[in-house]
């Protein structure tokens, strides 16, 4: 790459340094790492095997030709934002005999025992296709019902449910579950050969159309999207056996809400019993249940917290029937162990930082691994506390954002490392620190890529809170223009020291055109704990906009910037910030470019919206003011709006609402649209271009030195 990026690198995936291996993995006898990843540095991955010993080298599966995805594929890959192809995904069969590989596609294929990989008679078409423990069978959903067949051919496809239509379902998670609580899969094995599904059931939800305009055929799609206020799909839990018969029922709480989670989790008599998380509809009360042998339903959590509850991934059934969880009910999310009947053993851990998620437990030894914001939010540690009790140990090195999966046998972790100067790497490390083996090692470095990376420092915010800054610097001295790289909503945190933020290669070269790029973390983003979160509950639009215009005029006061040449862009939340920034504070944002932007929060879907919102019949006000109709005629600065025409999340529907009430305040604005884009935009050309028009609309405008007019107003 050159020293001077061109917008031919903005639009480029992956980013330098950012094709380090995915979804990593030992195999079942702990000997070997698996991991995706494009030799080539491009997108197409390949699953490859790495003895840890030996350090040998081989590719199991791809990369291949793709094949043509479905509808419902692509749809799942919306859910993941996944860019990537070649081989998606993999899983080894948890307790079987002899070594069980499955890797899903078109037609899902298995290796048993080391041999070349085979087609699964049967299961074309299948989706979230689900191995059994044993990996003798594969269970998958194909038009809405549940499936299982052997992996050896030796008979057909069983049918085990009927009557999927449209908006009824078995075996897969409805679209909310997906998007807003990460439940990808709607089907769980036992070790018994039995399954839980879910049955899903929408039919009153009324269907959203989309229609395809950018393409020779006519195509439209329909959605059963649950808007805010409105009715929720009817999600039942049910459990059957793989050979067939008749489902039994789990008896789930009466009132409305979301299963969010579902495990079978080992008991003291060898057994398996099955546990589901349920959330109420007003998200502040999360139930663990468990249910016997009649589907009567036990609750072993009772999780109340205000304003909300989140949903994490850290619950964990141990052999000898206690569990493992986690909770924010002190502000912050820590761990905790119980009984089987739910009565805490104790407290892990403790103090004011996150556990971000737990990697594993090693129940021979007594260790939990999970990593922790314990030295800073700005990084993520591996770390390790004893079942027992007691000090928490660091296992990793000082500095950036690590992540690690653990052997099954609890000997390795597999430590991935990035930092603002460093690109991802991956060292095995031995648990009992005898052996530490480095496995993947990029030669990408900012410099090679002529690159600076952005400087960390603190902003405060009106209440006194400290909040995370990163700064991209233009050559030159000051005041320079500004341009505020914003997200701003909950569930996500942009200021990291980490890889990703130095090759954000928008802001780089925005940065070497002479623009300062500001990122901030306002108060109600991530990794901070809950109680930071909270501070936009029930009136989103209001504290991000405050927060990212402190920081601007911090920034303004201490002479780096021009106050009157400041811009703003995001997408999504950050769309939506972008265009409320220029309206609650048009004297200091001049120009904005939003992407895929929600314009009236009574658009969006219940599970993500209700829980910060509440209702728009019980927050009419709230609603009404975190909405950019209400306050269009406010817009005095330019503004371009970019969409896709295909987006299932944030429905293009927002920017023509948007569009509707500037056009009735006569608010001049500008419109980019790709009609064949989802939510993530994936066509290169259709990057480049976007990335062109991007930069020359903050040029254009910013890159002087009058000041920028605002729009006349006709009152």
């Amino acid at each position: 790459m050159p020293e001077r990026l061109t917008i031919a690198d903005v639009a480029t995936y992956p980013r330098p340094g950012m094709d380090a291996p995915g979804m990593i993995g030992f195999t079942p006898d702990d000997s070997a790492v698996c991991w995706l990843h494009a030799e080539d540095g491009g997108l197409v991955r390949s699953l490859w095997r790495i003895d840890i010993d030996s350090g040998e080298r081989t590719v199991i599966a791809g990369p291949g030709a793709d094949a043509p995805m479905s509808r419902e594929e692509e749809l799942l890959r919306e859910r993941t934002r996944t860019r990537e192809l070649g081989v998606p995904a993999y899983a080894w069969a948890r307790d079987a005999a002899t070594p069980t590989l499955m890797i899903p596609g078109s037609t899902v294929r298995v290796a048993v025992n080391g041999d070349p990989l085979r087609d699964v008679p049967g299961s074309d078409g299948a989706l979230t296709p689900n191995l059994s423990p044993d990996g003798t069978q594969l269970a998958f959903v194909r038009a809405g019902d549940l499936f299982v067949v052997p992996v050896d051919g030796s008979a057909e496809p069983t049918r085990l449910t009927v009557g999927a239509e449209d908006g009824l379902t078995h075996g897969l998670a409805d679209f909310v579950a997906q998007e807003e609580f990460g439940l990808l899969r709607g089907h769980w094995w036992s070790s018994n050969s039995r399954l839980a599904y879910v049955r899903v059931d929408e039919r009153h939800v009324p269907p959203y159309p989309i229609v395809h305009q950018g393409g020779a055929a006519v195509d439209v799609e329909t959605h059963r999207y649950p808007f805010a206020g409105a009715e929720n799909p009817r999600v039942s839990l049910f459990v059957i056996d793989a050979a067939g018969g008749l489902a039994m029922q789990m008896s789930l709480p009466d009132e409305d809400g979301y299963l969010v989670r579902a495990a079978w989790w080992p008991t003291m008599n060898g057994e398996q019993r099955l546990v589901a998380q349920w959330v109420n509809r007003d998200q502040d009360r999360l139930q663990l249940l468990t249910f016997d042998d009649n589907g009567a339903a036990t609750v072993l959590i009772d999780d109340q917290q205000q304003p909300w509850v989140n949903v994490a991934d850290d619950a964990r059934g141990l052999e000898d029937g206690r569990f493992l969880w986690s909770s924010e009910q002190t502000g912050y999310r820590h761990l905790s162990l119980h009984q089987a009947d739910g009565t805490m053993i104790r407290q892990l851990t403790g103090g004011e930082w996150i556990v971000d998620g737990v990697i594993g437990v090693d129940e021979e030894r007594g260790w939990v691994y999970f990593t922790s914001t314990r030295g800073s939010p700005l990084e993520r540690r591996v770390e390790r506390v004893s079942l027992d009790g007691g000090w928490i140990e660091t296992l990793s090195e000082s500095g950036g954002v690590h992540h690690a999966s653990l052997s099954r046998d609890g000997r390795w972790l597999a430590v991935q490392r990035s930092s603002l100067h460093a690109p991802p790497s991956i060292t095995v490390i031995a648990s009992d620190g005898s052996k530490s083996v480095p496995i993947y090692e990029s030669a990408t470095t900012p410099a090679s890529l002529g690159l600076n990376p952005p400087e960390l420092r603190t902003f405060t915010a009106s209440d006194g809170n400290t909040l995370y800054g990163a700064i991209y610097r233009p050559d030159g001295d000051g005041p320079h223009p500004l341009l505020l790289a914003v997200y701003g909503g909950p569930h996500a945190q942009t200021v990291l020291d980490a890889w990703g933020l130095t090759v954000d290669l928008r802001a780089q070269y925005l940065a070497q055109q002479g623009f300062l790029v500001l990122k901030l973390d306002n108060r109600g983003m991530a990794g901070r704990g809950l109680q930071f979160e909270a501070h936009l509950h029930r009136q989103m639009g209001t504290i991000e906009v405050d927060d990212q215009s402190s920081a601007v005029t911090q920034l303004a006061d201490e002479g780096q910037i021009d106050p009157e040449r400041v811009g703003v862009y995001g997408w999504s939340y950050g769309g939506y910030m972008t265009v409320m920034s220029m309206l609650r504070r048009p004297d200091l944002f001049k120009v904005g470019v939003s992407g895929a932007p929600v314009s009236d929060w009574d658009g969006y879907d219940t599970g993500y919206t209700e829980r910060y919102m509440g209702t728009p019949q019980n927050n009419a006000e709230g609603y009404r003011e975190g909405s950019l109709l209400t306050h269009a005629a406010k817009l005095e600065g330019d503004l371009l709006l970019i969409h896709g025409g295909v987006d299932e999340n944030v429905h293009f529907r927002h920017t023509a609402r948007l569009i509707t009430a500037l056009t009735e305040a006569n608010r001049d604005y500008d419109l980019l649209m790709f009609p064949q884009e989802r939510h993530m935009p994936r066509n290169r050309a259709g990057l480049e271009y976007q990335e062109q028009r991007v930069a020359r609309y903050f040029e254009r405008r910013l890159l002087r030195s009058q000041p920028h007019a605002p729009q006349a107003r006709e009152d």
